[in-house]
């Protein structure tokens, strides 16, 4: 009997509909006529997942007594007996009871497995060993439920079964995953956004690297040699030589352009083990792609070129990085070199990229005007040819004379090769020792400086100006040549400087540090001054060394008007650079002036927007503050009236009435007073670090006596804020979700700690506000709805979240599961704390037990989730 297949279903976060899949897959395997039985799957009481084990056949379980408790685990021996063609088995990193058959049921599945038995299990992606640290550091919960990611990668299929987050929490909120009394707790704490958002992407990656896997192995099955680019896979050449770091960065960054980019840096080494590569710089190297996130590989291989490519296509890989070659132009006589020969044999479906390391090491400088525009070997070469071609062609023509007509066009085919390999110096030298030559062996009288015939005197003298013509048209054609790729440098970077004009780039670091690069200098300043009497000042600087206090201290120095100028440090430029040196300089003055201007306009906008607050608060005095006053004076002048006697019922409601209008009013004038002191930013936090229920209390004192609940834990870390900022943040938060609580609905105040945060939540079942506007209903004298003029003024929420952010805090709105508005606000935890899974009290029974290996809480709330797949959309709360 063959061994069963493992089929695992793969979640994000407990809720997505494992459980729910799973039974689906059974209920289609059954109708087939498939053998299928449940060896364990609990519904905790979830009506949905109970119906769907409705048809299924349950294989008894193993009842363990613990402690003093009666627990069930899957009966593994009963499952053996009935020997079913598929077992359906959850939780797959669940702990059984201490005396088990196995200690984990990944080893009860594996000895299914063994047995010939197909296993459908279900996981979800916190529980891999590999990912425990980075789910610890995304939910502040230690996974202590794990299984080997070996298990899970054996797996003959895994299918991912996802869900948007928001789907997942509007499922919480719905009490079709926990219940009601546990939603709150676990929305705030576990299934907060982006810990789902984090988890999902981590899910994601991992079924896309388990993906990757199965093509890899078809691809090596059937010999699929051709380029699937299914995912961005970089592959960095590298010759061990110190430009390899600089190749693997950029490697590194063309990944990061694409989603799931990964790298690999090779470096192929001859089957001789004759190699230059220094060990230290490979290990440096080795070590860098790893830290980026990369693999190294080592390949023997003579051919480097076809080492290279088969390597690349044989991991699939897209794109090619290699250095720019380090080889010197005489010896290309010997090849066209590595990167040439594989962006030609790469074909159109693997792109090569040849960057230029030395280069940008040095910085992109423009071509430096000298004499030798021919380059040293070309010249080097040119009076070796010149010098000691005519003596060696004499040498030939004395053994063998072809007659002078012959002999001249020899000489002066070495003048012209001398011409063409070092210019006109070489040639006009070949031209006077062929001359001479020419004179002295082969013009009548031999062996003389004289010339007996004339003609021969005309045809020595055509000799040497055809000479010298090519000569000139040669080192003529080096110096257009040497102009135009000047004048292409300067082109590109003016050409540089203009898009950055029309593009609105203001950053005038970049500028500088393009600067620095493209002159290859060590420091580039830019110093400006008010006036001829004032000492300078930098307005910017990149680069090292010590900063420059005046444009004469530096190498070079180029003015920017009367009282701005750009000093270099490094080297001195020949007068030919200065040209595009000044273009730089007039684009930085141009770049400072941008920036200020965009600072002035920031500024300006800042006036504006506190000419609108004053605008405001002038209204808000001539309206809003009016009603209070017409009641008070009203009724003061009702009390004076000598026309009317009063009973004292009637004073008695005058009174309270004038007395509501001063609470009115003073709640009033302090939200615009404390407005006034955010917008002027006055508002200065004294940070202490203190206990919330010394404060939050005394926040619910505005408000009517039972109208609000407060649960802080007395377990609670400190926080660190400002006692008198939070406790006027929370009344208003109150104040606020008491206002809009229905009649008879109390306001829930409620704190809880989340790894090194503390939350404050303000629960009401009022109306809610819709998600387009939770943002709105924290700006200045916003009313949401149709609320009442006399309601206030709509700065109670403003004042909350920026007195909450003066203590380095949040505060945002969410919608309450059932209805309503929750306010969150967080805090900054004074002290580590040791959070608790808001979901520590899963409806499993046997999470009662104490085993030294203690199941997360987190686990069990998950690990048997039997959710449906349907994401039901919940009814637009009129909040």
């Amino acid at each position: 009997m063959g061994r069963g297949k493992l089929r695992i279903y793969l979640g994000a976060a407990p809720g997505v509909g494992k459980t729910y899949a799973m039974l689906s897959e059974a209920h289609r395997r059954v109708e087939r006529g498939t053998d299928c039985v449940v060896a364990f799957v609990e519904h905790h009481g979830r009506a949905r997942t109970e119906v769907m084990l409705h048809g299924l056949e349950q294989v008894p379980r193993a009842e363990l007594a613990y402690r003093g408790s009666v627990f069930t685990e899957m009966d593994v021996d009963a499952v053996l007996r009935r020997a079913p063609a598929v077992a359906l088995v959850d939780e797959l990193a669940h702990t059984n009871i201490p005396g088990s058959r196995n200690t984990k049921r990944w080893q009860d599945i594996e000895e299914l497995l063994a047995a010939g038995i197909d296993v459908v299990s279900t996981v979800n992606i916190q529980h891999l060993e590999s990912l425990g640290d980075v789910v610890e550091s995304i939910t502040g919960v230690r996974q202590q439920e794990t299984v080997p990611d070996e298990v899970v990668r054996r797996a003959d299929q895994i299918e991912l079964v996802d869900m948007s987050p928001q789907a997942l929490r509007r499922r919480m909120a719905h009490g079709n995953i926990y219940k009601p009394d546990k939603v709150d707790a676990a929305l705030s704490n576990y299934f907060r956004p982006g810990n789902l958002t984090a988890l999902r992407e981590l899910a994601l990656l991992w079924v896309a690297d388990r993906v990757d896997e199965y093509l890899q192995e078809y691809r090596s099955e059937h010999k699929v040699s051709a380029i699937w680019g299914s995912r961005e896979r970089i592959v960095v050449g590298l010759t061990g030589g110190p430009e390899g770091r600089t190749l693997i960065r950029r490697a590194a960054r063309l990944a990061e352009k694409g989603a799931g980019g990964e790298v690999l840096a090779v470096y192929i080494s001859r089957s001789d083990g004759l190699t230059s590569a220094s060990p230290k710089e490979l290990a440096l190297q080795r070590t860098l792609a790893e830290d980026l996130g990369g693999t190294f590989h080592h390949v023997v291989g003579d051919d480097i070129p076809a080492a290279l490519l088969d390597f690349a296509r044989g991991v699939n890989a897209t794109q090619i990085v290699l250095g720019s070659s380090r080889r010197k132009t005489w010896q290309y006589v010997f090849g066209p070199g590595v990167g040439t020969t594989v962006a030609r044999e790469s074909g159109p479906d693997l792109d090569v990229h040849i960057v230029t390391h030395e280069e940008v090491a040095k910085g992109r400088g423009l071509p430096v005007s000298r004499g030798a525009r021919l380059g040293r070997t070309r010249i080097v070469s040119g009076w070796l040819v010149g010098v000691l071609g005519p003596v060696g062609l004499a040498f030939l023509l004395n053994a063998i004379h072809l007659g002078l007509a012959n002999d001249m066009l020899l000489f002066l085919s070495v003048t012209v090769a001398a011409a063409l390999l070092g210019g006109l110096a070489p040639a006009l030298v070949s031209a006077a020792v062929g001359s001479f030559l020419l004179n002295y062996y082969y013009t009548p009288p031999l062996h003389r400086m004289t010339i007996a015939d004339p003609k021969n005197i005309v045809a020595i003298a055509i000799f040497v100006g055809v000479a010298v013509s090519v000569a000139s048209v040669v080192d003529l054609a080096a110096r257009r040549t040497q102009q135009a790729a000047r004048l292409r440098a300067e082109s590109e970077i003016l050409s540089f400087l203009a898009g950055s004009v029309l593009r609105g780039e203001t950053s005038l670091e970049a500028l500088l540090e393009r600067v620095r690069e493209t002159f290859g200098m060590e420091s580039v300043a830019l110093l400006e001054r008010k006036s001829d009497v004032e000492p300078w000042t930098c307005a910017g600087r990149v680069g090292v060394g010590a900063p420059l206090e005046r444009p004469e201290d530096g190498d070079v120095d180029m003015p920017v008007g009367d009282h701005m100028a750009l000093a270099l440090t490094g080297r001195v430029l020949p007068a030919s650079d200065r040209r595009v040196l000044a273009a730089f300089a007039a684009q930085a003055a141009v770049v400072l002036d941008r920036r200020r201007l965009r600072e002035e306009a920031d500024q300006a906008r800042a006036l504006a927007e506190g000419n609108r607050i004053r605008t405001a608060l002038l209204a808000a005095v001539s309206h809003d503050l009016r009603t209070p006053l017409a009641g008070i004076k009203a009724a003061v002048s009702s009390l004076r009236s000598d026309d009317v006697a009063w009973s004292e019922e009637d004073q008695a409601e005058l009174l309270e009435g004038i007395e509501d209008g001063a609470d009115r009013l003073d709640h009033l004038v302090g939200n615009l007073l404390d407005m006034s002191r955010l917008q002027t930013g006055t508002v200065t936090p004294i940070i202490r670090e203190i206990d919330l229920d010394e404060v939050v209390p005394m926040a619910l004192g505005g408000v009517p006596e039972g109208s609000a609940e407060l649960d802080i834990p007395e377990t609670l870390p400190m926080v660190a804020v400002d006692p008198g900022l939070l406790e006027r943040a929370v009344a208003n938060l109150v104040e606020n979700a008491v206002k809009y609580s229905p009649p008879g609905e109390t306001v829930l105040v409620s704190a809880s700690a989340i790894a090194d945060r503390v939350e404050v939540r303000v629960v009401d079942r009022g109306p809610g506000v819709p998600d387009e506007a939770k943002d709105r209903i924290f700006e200045p004298f916003q009313r949401y709805g149709d609320a009442p003029r006399g309601a206030g003024v709509g700065l109670g929420l403003a004042v909350a979240r920026g007195f909450t952010e003066a203590m380095s805090g949040t505060l945002n709105a969410e919608d309450t599961p059932g209805g309503g508005l929750t306010m969150v606000l967080t805090l900054r935890a004074a002290e580590p704390f040791e959070a608790v899974p808001a979901d520590s009290a899963v409806e499993d029974t046997r999470d009662t037990r104490d085993t030294q290996d203690t199941r997360d809480t987190q686990d069990t709330q998950d690990t048997r989730d039997t959710q449906d797949m349907q994401d039901v959309q919940p009814e637009r709360q009129a909040s």
